[in-house]
């Protein structure tokens, strides 16, 4: 077994050493939404819309001076000709004034590419070269979604490595103070290493059946990593336990698999079907994300079962070999003999006053809620990423010194409808509030007048195929009017069929498609893990009260990323981000799935304990004690580990990976001090025997085809 899964280490190494190079940048809009169809009709028969790429072109005295018009008039022509860019517009070849800076020094260039996102966001890394810095005497700098995606991929890659020198020896440390030997240290680690190469290959193999989002790499290898020595901390203190009981190897290591590998399975499983509620949302981002994450927890579970039950046959008696803490071990253990442990102390504490204790805590949990009250959702944009980088800087530059949103406008798409249909349409839409200008085929409109003629560009906006008009507004593509003004839009009277896009219309759709979908999603997560709980513990009130809890701690949660990364506080200790004044849509719900999963993944090893006492003793009270103070040591272990590997993520210069590393490492320490350490003992004193009842339907079922020890 070991030998395999060494062959299998190098092997998924070697397939999975180019996966960066295959991630997607794509995959946030629902296929058949609105906005998705405007999109393709533009791309297909206009090879125009929603530009892939702004170049913000700063002259040295003015944009109509003849020799900078010259060196712009070159740039455009080089880009034009450059395979795969569809249509190239700016203001030297358009004269629109909007895309002239308020001091005439600078000026736009917007370029539209062929395929998808991940195919702009490839054409871009291969051009941006070439028109980007000094260009005959024009200083140029890029943004736009397809600048946005390259900075993402190569922040990605920089925030993995450094979180590897940062998380790296901090878990190290908090496993040699774990077990106290450098061999029992290696198991853990041996398995994370497993875990991770084999999501490598795992990524490699899903980008080919479909586009697995580029925020998947870093995601999934500390997922991979921060799971895999979960589980393997868990069977390691099992087995070191059996082994001190006077068990022999063969015995130590069947009793682990019993207990302990059957929770690890449980785990897993528990997190599966949180994930899998995911693939109800018509985002190929979120689903890429599901499927690759999920692929790792299996990786992760059957190292933890598989692999690492061969070396621990290995190693056998020698598991606490080589203690460079032995001194600081033994007085630690001299101190304890005779005397109860820290858990059991809490646990016996709590279950004293388990309505006190508990309702503090409680109102604790629900004094961090609060700010979710006032949560608001929105895409991301270039704004994800760390201030000083070349996109963000340029955007900001475009926010600053021009008229209008430039860089998104809002697309409408009128298929079928010739030139001479539209001057009326583009004439009401311009009155709608927060609209700046409309430039159709008949030329520009501002508040229901024509500002600008028909140019030499205008022709672009018509074809045999239909017509389309640009609508540049002068609000936030994220904020509630520019929601209202896609809605305007959609409702106004038009000459045919309108298909409204931009990233405004996008997020509209994105939050319709998510929002109708979340019942669905939500009935997934609670049944499944009510039944997965009851399978496992025979009993009605135990899974109901472990997902009441859940959602307790997740609200706070959320109530606390919403106080951080919504509302711009504790910079000082998360790190530098901008904060947009809402969260990306996207990423919370998916955050949402994964923290629900972890904190179940908890309960289950929890309960596994609690449950086997109980089963021995039939004394509730006893068995939730000696459950906690078996389990509570490495619950505290396990959420360190785990913790440390994400806040390694929050160090990430991208604020959606930031995002998610806080989210999680607050989600899991919560789950494993306030409610493992605190409510789930007060519950369970509460509810006494109660905890394990169900009906004797049920009952008999449960014996038939429930997990027992």
């Amino acid at each position: 077994m070991i030998g395999l899964a060494a062959l299998f280490v190098v092997a998924a190494g070697l397939f999975g050493a180019t996966v960066t190079d295959k991630l997607s940048a794509g995959g946030y809009t629902p296929e058949s939404a609105q906005s998705t169809q405007a999109e393709r009709f533009l791309a297909d028969n206009f090879q125009a819309g929603a530009p892939d790429l702004v170049l913000l072109v700063r002259t040295p005295d003015s944009v109509d001076d003849p020799d900078s018009s010259a060196a712009a008039g070159r740039l455009e022509d080089r880009l034009t000709a450059m395979n795969g860019v569809s249509s190239v517009q700016s203001y030297w070849n358009t004269g629109a004034p909007s895309l002239r800076s308020e001091d005439g020094r600078s000026a736009l260039i917007t370029a539209v590419f062929e395929g998808d996102e991940g195919d702009a966001t490839r054409l871009a890394k291969d051009i941006l070269p070439t028109v980007t810095g000094q260009q005959d005497g024009l200083e140029v700098q890029a943004t736009g979604r397809a600048a946005v995606n390259i900075e993402d991929v190569e922040q990605a890659n920089e925030d993995l490595a450094r979180a590897e020198v940062i998380g790296g020896p901090i878990t190290v440390l908090i496993l040699l103070l774990t077990f106290g030997s450098l061999v029992a240290v290696g198991m853990p680690l041996v398995i994370a290493a497993v875990s991770v190469v084999g999501t490598l290959a795992l990524l490699t193999a899903l980008t080919s059946v479909l586009d697995v989002s580029v925020f998947a790499f870093n995601l999934t290898t500390a997922l991979g990593f921060g799971l895999a020595v979960d589980y393997a901390l868990f069977i390691v203190m099992r087995y070191r336990e059996e082994l001190a009981k006077g068990a022999e190897v063969e015995d130590a290591l069947v009793t682990t698999l019993r207990t302990v590998g059957k929770a690890v399975l449980f785990s897993a499983v528990t997190v599966l079907l949180a994930l899998s509620a995911l693939f109800v949302f018509p985002v190929d981002f979120l689903r890429s994300l599901a499927a690759t994450v999920m692929g790792v927890v299996v990786l992760a579970a059957l190292a933890a079962v598989v692999v690492l039950p061969a070396v621990l046959a290995v190693v056998g008696r020698r598991i606490d070999r080589f203690n460079p803490l032995r001194k600081f071990t033994e007085r630690r253990q001299a101190r304890a003999a005779g005397k109860p442990g820290v858990w059991h102390r809490i646990a016996t504490t709590v279950m004293k006053r388990p309505i006190l204790i508990g309702g503090v805590t409680a109102l604790l949990l629900l004094l961090l809620a609060l700010p979710f009250a006032h949560a608001r959702f929105g895409l991301f944009d270039e704004r994800i990423l760390p201030a000083d980088s070349p996109p963000y800087a340029a955007a900001e530059r475009i926010r600053a010194d021009f008229d209008g949103a430039e860089i998104s406008p809002i697309t409408v798409a009128l298929p079928g409808t010739g030139a001479d249909g539209v001057e009326g349409y583009a004439t009401e839409i311009s009155r709608l509030p927060n609209v700046a200008r409309v430039d159709t085929v008949s030329g520009s409109y501002t508040d229901g007048t024509q500002v600008a003629p028909p140019l030499e560009a205008s022709a672009a906006f018509s074809k045999p195929a239909g017509t389309w008009l640009s609508v540049v507004s002068d609000v936030d593509p994220n904020s509630a009017e520019s929601k209202d003004l896609v809605a305007a839009i959609r409702s106004a009277p038009a000459p045919s069929e309108a298909l409204v896009g931009g990233q405004a219309a996008v997020l509209v759709d994105t939050n319709d498609a998510l929002v109708s979908r979340l019942p669905l999603a939500g009935l997934i997560i609670l049944v499944s893990t009510f039944l997965l709980l009851f399978l496992f513990t025979g009993s009605l009130l135990i899974p109901l009260k472990a997902i009441v809890l859940n959602l307790f701690s997740l609200t706070a949660t959320f109530g606390a990323m919403v106080y951080i990364f919504q509302d711009g506080n504790l910079k000082w200790l998360v790190g530098e981000f901008t904060a947009t004044g809402y969260l990306d849509m996207t990423a919370t719900l998916l955050l949402f799935c994964l923290a629900f999963g972890l904190s179940m993944d908890y309960e289950v090893f929890l309960l596994s304990r609690i449950k086997e006492e109980y089963d021995l003793s039939g004394d509730n009270t006893h068995a939730v004690v000696a459950g906690l103070e078996n389990t509570g040591r490495l619950f505290t272990a396990a959420a360190l580990v785990f913790a440390s590997v994400m806040v390694a993520l929050a160090t990430s210069g991208v604020s959606l990976v930031k995002l998610a590393g806080v989210g999680m490492a607050l989600a899991v320490l919560m789950d494993a001090t306030l409610i493992r350490g605190v409510l789930v003992p007060a519950f369970m004193r509460l509810l006494g025997r109660a905890n394990w009842w169900a009906p004797a339907p049920l009952r008999r079922l449960h014996e038939r085809i429930g997990m027992r020890g």
